[in-house]
């Protein structure tokens, strides 16, 4: 039996697929083109799984030799002479054949490839190749490959007719992975050495997420099996909601509600699957918190982009954005705004989770909240907690310390609410909408949602403009209520302090102005 697979290769015959042919199809006019490029996308992405189904595609009209770096020690990257032995090897055995011909450096190596490549079409596969201990030594390996390319354009070398690469890091930006580790020094003279060897390579813009009608394909696999009843459409779109179509999260979502959810194929178990996401512990969402804490001026980033507001465009020459994009983190916001958003919801949840939990002094931590008064017989009652919050916040809030609240009063509200919510239901930020003026948060609480949008008090037009903002977003939601909570950081003589309904348009708003 078929079961969905989130750990190493798919293949149909075992795992529940999304038909991925249409993305294979075009990158093998890429390789039909003669190119080389590289597939550099996050961890877990399908980047493996996708070369297998291209090996297999390209099968009939090359010679196709597949290889990893995965499983390579240290001592392979330590020298030339290592890497040309062990790489000689392993295309040795893709080729199957017994030429043992000694190659100890690299003019060797490209005399080897030469031989090998001039009466077949050879296409190579290198995975992992981000694994590299001694990124100089591979550096001079795609320097060779680079050469062999050129002189091929001119009839005076043969070479492979394609090579694909494939890890998190774009080997055309390399460097940055030997900064990170303290192998490069930007403005060293020995450092110009090092210039991309990769400039040869074609640019890889094939979309490897998955749109809801792929999604699809793998749901429909699966009801010919199960006939669970599912509705395969609004599966497809909840899925993708919450995950913009990262495989992992994808895969993910579907194995808990097969396998942990009694086959709740249903909107409401998508959001189960998702909270029991959220609460474990893997390698991808370990990633992130590494890459956050190891990078001190992308973790400044993405505080100020998700729980800040601050405007960031989306440019490809932003090296914060491209380190945050081969991440994972951020994708170009779909509102034709032009700025940088976290790439999908669970993202979002695992990142203001860990700044909720990074930022917060003790003294600011909900304690003693009252539990039973807020959600009884399983309905939240949102308007009891921002009227609690309110009080909350009036006791802690220190007129002196107004910088502070005003950068961390978003925290204050989310640190409030996480505990209440834990275990029967979530929220997310609506990264899209978040600016400097505005966040808008979802809570799902069992079977229910919440709106609340929340905003920095910048006058009574901007209050106007709130209530107008919050009811297009209530419409998009398709609800009828919404809940504003207004931060005021003047002077007390100056505050505003409120807590009430109103009819806005025909809909209901409760706001709050602490």
């Amino acid at each position: 039996m078929k079961k969905f697979n989130v750990t190493g290769t798919c293949v149909p015959e075992e795992d529940y697929m999304v038909d991925i042919s249409g993305k294979v199809a075009q990158i093998k006019k890429l390789v039909d083109n003669r190119s080389y490029f590289t597939i550099n996308r996050a961890r877990q992405y399908g980047k493996t799984t996708t070369l297998h189904e291209l090996y297999k595609a390209l099968l009939d009209e090359y010679t196709v030799i597949s290889i990893s770096f995965q499983g390579l020690d240290d001592e392979t990257f330590s020298s030339s002479e290592n890497f040309c032995v062990k790489f000689a090897e392993l295309i040795r055995r893709g080729l199957k054949t017994d030429n043992n011909t000694e190659i100890k450096n690299f003019n060797m190596l490209s005399d080897f490839i030469t031989d090998i490549c001039e009466n077949q079409k050879i296409v190579l596969m290198i995975d992992e190749v981000d694994k590299t201990s001694n990124n100089r030594v591979f550096l001079n390996f795609l320097a060779i490959l680079r050469d062999k390319f050129l002189e091929r354009k001119v009839k005076r070398d043969y070479t492979f007719h394609s090579v694909i690469l494939a890890g998190v890091y774009d080997v055309k930006n390399i460097k940055l992975k030997m900064i990170t580790e303290g192998l490069y020094t930007p403005n060293s003279d020995e450092g110009k050495i090092y210039n991309s060897p990769w400039n040869i390579a074609v640019d890889f813009d094939i979309d490897m997420s998955f749109s809801p009608a792929e999604i699809s394909t793998m749901l429909k696999s699966y009801e010919s099996d199960h006939n669970s009843g599912m509705d395969i459409t609004v599966i497809s779109e909840e899925i993708h909601s919450y995950t913009n179509g990262y495989p992992f999260l994808v895969s993910r979502i579907c194995q808990y509600i097969d396998e942990k959810l009694n086959k709740n194929w249903t909107a409401n178990g998508v959001r189960e699957a998702v909270k029991l996401i959220l609460e474990e512990k893997n390698t991808l969402f370990d990633d992130i918190f590494k890459n956050l804490k190891n990078n001190k001026e992308l973790y400044n980033y993405v505080y100020e982009l998700l729980i800040l507001g601050s405007f960031k465009p989306y440019s490809i020459y932003g090296s914060m954005v491209s380190i945050g994009a081969m991440y994972g983190f951020f994708k170009k916001a779909g509102d034709g705004s032009g700025k940088v958003a976290v790439s999908n919801k669970i993202f979002e949840l695992l990142m203001s989770d860990y700044y909720i939990a990074e930022n917060l002094p003790d003294e600011n931590q909900i304690t003693g909240l009252c539990f039973n008064s807020i959600i009884k017989a399983g309905k939240f009652d949102m308007e009891l907690c921002l009227r609690k919050f309110a009080g909350h916040y009036a006791e802690i809030f220190n007129e002196n310390d107004s910088e502070f609240y005003e950068r961390y009063g978003r925290l204050i509200f989310l640190s409030y609410l996480k505990p209440l919510i834990n275990g029967n239901g979530f929220y997310h930020i609506e990264s899209q909408l978040t600016d400097l003026r505005r966040m808008d948060i979802v809570v799902d609480f069992g079977r229910e949602q919440f709106i609340i949008e929340l905003k920095i008090w910048r006058g009574e037009i901007y209050e106007q403009e709130a209530y107008e903002q919050l009811l297009g977003y209530m419409k998009s939601k398709k609800t009828d209520t919404g809940y504003l909570l207004i931060f005021d950081f003047r002077k007390e003589s100056n505050k505003r302090r409120k807590a009430e309904w109103l009819c806005f348009d025909g809909k209901n708003i409760f706001e709050v102005i602490v």
